[in-house]
């Protein structure tokens, strides 16, 4: 399985009155390691993008279990835990710097047709996005290597 590492220093403006970076943050750093691993792989949703595709998050979710606080740096292990040629689950782990698992959490995602929202078959329409998850997940052509 490909896993993306991706540093975030924390900023002031990122935590709330009890000093620990505000919960809705860490959706933003989930973001910012799944473009990374995106890119890792070799693409960017810029060029999905430019042919009138997008990819929405239908479902998200995060669970806290250490605080991170400010001037911190955080590290966000980003991979792909499921993916069947149309919906895309991500998995997160964000640590702190002592090493300890601050949050983990899984985004869901479709593509989809800017115009009208209509979801696309990756399979069908990126052939070199699907193969590449595939091979992310340690699988060809559903076989598991």
């Amino acid at each position: 399985m490909v896993t993306n590492e991706t540093d975030v220093k924390v900023r002031y403006q990122e935590t709330d009155q009890m000093g620990v970076v505000y919960h809705a943050n860490y959706l933003v750093w989930f973001e910012i390691g799944r473009t990374n691993l995106i890119e890792q792989l070799g693409f960017k949703y810029a060029d999905m993008e430019k042919d009138g595709i997008v990819s929405p998050v239908v479902d998200i979710n995060a669970q806290y279990k250490r605080p991170l606080t400010y001037s911190e740096t955080a590290t966000v292990k980003t991979s792909i835990q499921f993916y069947d040629g149309f919906r895309i689950v991500y998995g997160y782990e964000v640590y702190r710097e002592s090493g300890e698992l601050a949050v983990t959490g899984t985004s869901s995602h479709v593509c989809v047709k800017k115009e009208n929202f209509r979801p696309i078959s990756i399979r069908k329409h990126y052939p070199e996005w699907h193969e590449a998850y595939m091979k992310a997940l340690g699988e060809h052509d559903g076989v598991r290597d």
